[in-house]
């Protein structure tokens, strides 16, 4: 299977009335998307924000985990945090998994929405199986990712979606649920 990078994105993204903003890093996010991350062998997980004072509060969480007290404190934490990185932007994201694995990405992103780019799970789960390029997936915070950014990147996956009309999980949950569906166990074919 490919090589699986992750980015949560906080800027450019919509905010409730749809305006283009930075959003506020959550704790929440940076632990439970870096426990996903290590459960299905993504290979770098990479928190994108532009802000200084919100990058100090992400340095310090993760000081904290990998470095400081938290280390000794929460052995399992400390791993699944070891794979995350501070990054500026969508760009320095691409670009650092380019150095990484010596190949551009497919940039893939995620939405509530559809578009004329968007992609089923299995499509992507093959490509993953058979292109020789790394995935950088990406998550928006807030009310998802600029459109006009969006469309720079190579496809777009399908909402998830379930019985109901809601359709607004955290992130966290949404990281969780697609990566299972690309890199987790095909429990469904053995039914």
């Amino acid at each position: 299977m490919g090589d699986i990078y992750l980015g949560l994105v906080h800027y450019p993204v919509y905010n409730k009335n749809m305006q283009v903003v930075a959003t506020a890093v959550t704790n929440f996010d940076i632990h439970d998307i870096a426990r996903s991350c290590c459960t299905y062998g993504v290979k770098r997980y990479y928190v994108i924000h532009p802000l200084r004072t919100q990058q100090d509060i992400i340095s310090r969480i993760l000081d904290y985990w990998q470095t400081g007290y938290g280390k000794e404190y929460n052995p399992d934490r400390n791993e699944a945090l070891s794979g995350v990185r501070l990054i500026d932007s969508i760009d320095d994201a691409i670009a650092a998994v380019a150095e990484a694995t010596g190949r551009q990405p497919i940039v893939v992103t995620t939405d509530a929405r559809r578009y004329p780019n968007t992609v089923p799970y299995p499509v992507l789960r093959n490509m993953l199986k058979t292109e020789d390029r790394p995935l950088l997936l990406l998550f928006g915070t807030g009310w998802g990712i600029d459109e006009e950014v969006m469309a720079k990147f190579d496809y777009i996956l399908e909402p998830i979606t379930g019985p109901s009309e809601y359709n607004h999980l955290c992130v966290r949950s949404a990281a969780a649920i697609i990566l299972d569906r690309l890199a987790g166990e095909e429990w469904y074919k053995k039914a």
